[in-house]
């Protein structure tokens, strides 16, 4: 096997297609029955990029896009993966690719692909250097830019630019028939057509390459008939390359030297044999995994390992890219994989999943204006005579307040990150506003949460009933969940089994729609409380298998926070941290709350509500200031706890990341 030593900066560039998905979410109806779709980033080369971006290689996508909102998200999800994306184009005349698609069975799926003068296939070689190509290990093209005189120019001319400066060339063969003019525009799930053209076209190509993957189908394409052995023998005859045939739920076999007469005496490494949901991508992922091992010289039998792992991950799951492990999560299946038969269904491994793809993988602090409020709202309005008509206007000041004070303070450039609470019964206009925000600079995005607990509920319920499901599918995913449970460890049973059913209900419904969880704890008045109190409730909820993504929790002493910190490290050190609740305390009691924090790296910010927009906001219902006094009041009592937390690491000689980078393991 060749060992790939360079001192490149990149991994592999990837040339191709880069479309967006539109997946039917009703599995088992046809297509034109399908009544909403789930979007996500799609077309192979976008996927193979995203893919080994995602699992560590240092990836660079080269292709176009449309200048429009699906180029955009293209761009954005490629970055979140890690991946370069410097030379993706941005076309200022033709739209983003779309590919619709649904699971019919096990066997069928329905898929159209939207590609009439789309924007990759109007690549340029005017989009790429020389130089671009030299900085990687390897560039990849998937077949289907070779399909036109067009993209098949721009394709050999990188090629060239790669042979002339050791970068490896690969060819995914890619076959899609439709996409080579083969079939009407509404087969685009034909795997198989056999065209002579087509077979004597990629036997020109797999002269330059030195790794070609394919399916027994696309071997056949490219070596011009329908046996398997005596296609490899073809291909054998035109290229030393290594050539991969991916031989689905039975593994792979791989060709680094002479063809063999029968696949059983070529190299083989066995697949995994899992529940199949959808075959789409599978072999994206499978090149993806692969290349993780290959490109890092490592043996033939580990970079199938990570290939074969990574398309049965696949096969099981609802989507393509997004479907993808991450490293953590392929170590871990890799070591359990014959013991899950049934991926999509495994706790643990989906719960790797959810914590180790989350955006923004880290989060700075937070300081967070809270002001989900809905029951105190209310009674402001009634001691003072308001109409509750009011109070839409009053959160959108309030949020206002909170924008200016944090430009004034240039929070983010400290680096901390602003945040609001804020409820869709009242502040729905004010989420709407902040919503999206800086989306294009990650480091300046907005955190947001939004309540679902029916005020002052014990038991606990949920706005809107028992079907929290459905709800949170008319929600932003950038949204994260609040829940507030006033919950004591000695709660009589059958209390507690009340809140324990709502409390999984809402976790498992977040797991499904992708949301993050934030669960606000709070003992009640009447019962006794000790250091250990709100640490002890949190175990009851880890016993129950919740493991939130956020606490939001009453100041504790040093012992409690010990606590607490303790905890999370050994049930959830995925966690992303504690945030500080107010419960309308004096500024000067939470400034010295603050204060114990410090040596707490799971502390990670703070959601203060009434102390800091209580007596403004109930002056401003009775009429006693206006709104820019209301205004003035909010921005000073935000400024003076957000500069108490900032002032608490500073005094500690820590960053505002601190020893514990938010989204990271403990």
């Amino acid at each position: 096997m060749t060992v790939l030593i360079s001192d490149k900066k990149l991994d592999v560039i990837c040339l191709g297609r880069a479309s967006v998905d539109l997946y039917g979410q009703q599995i088992g109806d046809r297509l034109q029955d399908i009544s909403s779709f789930a979007k996500s980033l799609g077309g192979s080369s976008c996927n193979i990029a995203f893919g080994a971006a995602r699992l560590g290689l240092k990836a660079s996508m080269l292709t176009r896009v449309g200048d429009e909102q699906f180029g955009q998200f293209i761009r954005q999800e490629l970055q979140s993966a890690g991946c370069d994306v410097s030379h993706v184009v941005t076309d200022p005349n033709r739209l983003t690719a779309l590919a619709i698609l649904s699971i019919k069975s096990k066997q069928q799926f329905p898929l159209l692909f939207y590609r009439a003068d789309c924007a990759d296939m109007a690549i340029d070689v005017s989009d790429f250097d020389e130089a671009y190509i030299a900085s990687s290990k390897a560039l990849l093209i998937t077949g289907t830019h070779f399909s036109t005189a067009h993209v098949d120019h721009v394709a050999r001319t990188a090629i060239g630019y790669a042979r002339a400066n050791n970068t490896k060339v690969i060819l995914d063969i890619d076959y899609r028939p439709v996409l080579w003019g083969l079939t009407r525009p509404g087969e685009g799930d034909n795997r198989f057509v056999s065209n002579n053209s087509v077979s004597a076209h990629l036997q020109s190509i797999v002269p330059l390459c030195d790794l070609i993957v394919g399916t027994e189908e696309e071997v056949h394409i490219a070596g011009g008939s329908t046996d398997t052995i005596a296609c490899l023998k073809t291909l054998r005859r035109l290229t030393d390359a290594v050539i991969v045939l991916k031989r689905g739920a039975d593994g792979c076999s791989i060709f680094d030297g002479a063809i063999p007469d029968s696949l059983d005496d070529a190299f083989f490494a066995a697949g995994v044999r899992v529940e199949v949901l959808n075959v789409l991508g599978a072999g994206d992922a499978f090149m993806a995994g692969f290349l993780r091992g290959w490109l890092r010289g490592e043996s033939f039998d580990k970079a199938c390992t990570y290939a074969n792992a990574c398309g049965a991950l696949v096969v099981s799951r609802h989507g393509c890219a997004p479907a993808i492990p991450t490293p953590e999560e392929l170590d871990y299946y890799i070591a359990r994989q014959h013991d899950i038969k049934r991926p999509d269904i495994d706790s643990e491994l989906n719960y790797l999943h959810r914590v180790t793809t989350r955006q923004p993988a880290q989060w700075p602090e937070l300081c967070i204006l809270a002001f989900d409020h809905r029951k105190q709202f209310v009674e402001m309005c009634e001691a003072t005579g308001a109409s509750t008509a009011r109070l839409p206007k009053l959160k959108q000041l309030i949020l206002q307040a909170a924008q200016a004070e944090v430009a004034a303070l240039q929070l983010t450039a400290k680096g901390y990150a602003p945040g609001v609470l804020i409820d869709d019964t009242f502040g729905q206009d004010a989420l709407n506003d902040v919503t999206g925000l800086f989306t294009e600079e990650k480091a300046n995005r907005w955190w947001i949460g939004r309540p679902v607990e029916v005020p002052g509920s014990r038991p606990l319920e949920l706005e809107g009933g028992r079907s929290i499901g459905s709800r949170l599918v008319s929600w932003p995913r950038s949204h994260t969940v609040k829940c507030l449970v006033f919950m004591h460890p000695d709660d009589a049973q059958a209390l507690w089994q009340q809140q324990a059913r709502q409390i999984q209900e809402l976790y498992q419904a977040c797991a499904l729609s992708g949301h993050e969880l934030l669960l606000e704890v709070i003992p009640p008045k009447d019962l006794p409380i000790d250091d250990l109190t709100v640490c002890n409730a949190m175990a009851q909820i880890y016993q129950l298998g919740v493991r939130p993504d956020w606490w939001k929790l009453p100041p504790q002493t040093a012992t409690g926070w010990q606590a607490v910190s303790d905890l999370i490290q050994r049930e959830a050190p995925h966690c992303r941290g504690v945030i500080l609740l107010g419960l309308d305390a004096p500024l000067v009691d939470l400034c010295a709350a603050f204060a114990t924090t410090t040596s707490f790296p799971i502390c990670r910010g703070f959601a203060i509500g009434r102390t800091i927009f209580g007596a403004p906001a109930k002056a401003w219902l009775s009429g006693e200031i206006d709104d820019g006094q209301l205004q003035t009041q909010i921005r000073a009592n935000y400024r003076q706890l957000t500069e108490a937390w900032l002032a608490r690491k500073q005094a500690a000689g820590h960053s505002a990341t601190g020893p514990h980078e938010a989204g990271a393991s403990l």
